[in-house]
């Protein structure tokens, strides 16, 4: 059942990412942790985003800004590195408490807790009309590198401050998009390389299907995206599906997912 839904997951919102403003991993992580460890969840939706991200660089990559990709993509691969190593050194912290309601008992784990309040935030970003305006000036783009990689690495989620920050770097669109998508495959690359130094080679094997089947998917909804969605705005959907990023990471964070 967790290979049709978070592929069925995987086609519409890798479509949505061509023009809704919200990225395929702030998405597609919090359904995969409905199925699997935080961990793990992460790693998986990486290797998904990776390799839809690869995919990508066949239709685009050849347009990336080589200046914005050293001042932006350097600091954000160096910051995906401590993202990654914090995450696997805090999966295996004691829970920070538990809790009862009725006859259920309920554990708050450190690291759920944590990608918790990330998803929130940048599920926030969606909704707050002042986030939505936020940008920031070129001189701002090793910092935006850092902030990205960093959170790109730890949670997954990197392409809202990666927005806000290359918007104003004085890209043309076509730029913006390879430049946004090439930072985003090293970043993968990257924080996959740590996941795999401490996360069982078994893992990914044992599922192969799955990532096979959501690759497909977000590739096909990729092509399709490129294609014929580009210039469609869907604001209410990008609200619900905010909403309900933020509604898993509430269950998440409070031990009840």
């Amino acid at each position: 059942m967790e290979i049709v839904i978070i592929s069925i997951v995987a086609f519409f919102v890798s479509i949505l990412t061509f023009f809704s403003g919200f990225g395929l991993g702030t998405i597609l992580t919090p359904i995969f942790m409905l199925f699997f460890p935080v961990e793990l969840a992460i790693a998986l939706t990486g290797i998904v985003h990776f390799l839809n991200n690869i995919f990508k660089l066949f239709l685009v990559g050849k347009n990336a800004d080589k200046e914005v990709l050293i001042r932006f993509g350097i600091p954000a691969v160096i910051a995906a590195f401590i993202g990654s190593y914090i995450l696997l050194n805090i999966v295996d912290l004691k829970p920070l408490f538990t809790y009862q309601i009725s006859n259920n008992t309920y554990v708050v784990y450190p690291v759920k807790f944590i990608i918790s309040i990330i998803l929130i935030v940048f599920a926030s970003l969606d909704l707050i009309p002042y986030f939505q305006k936020l940008e920031f000036s070129k001189s701002k783009l090793p910092i935006g590198g850092i902030f990205s990689g960093f959170f790109g690495g730890l949670s997954g989620n990197q392409g809202a401050l990666r927005t806000a920050f290359l918007i104003k770097a004085g890209l043309s669109k076509e730029a913006f998009v390879a430049t946004a998508v090439v930072v985003s495959t090293f970043v993968d690359f990257t924080r996959l390389s740590i996941y795999a130094t401490r996360l069982s080679a078994i893992d990914f094997y044992e599922n192969k299907i799955l990532i096979i089947s959501a690759t497909l998917s977000a590739i096909a909804g990729a092509y399709i995206g490129n294609k014929l969605l580009k210039k469609v705005t869907l604001k209410s959907l990008q609200i619900f599906v905010a909403v309900m990023v933020i509604i898993i990471a509430i269950g998440l964070g409070s031990g009840i997912l």
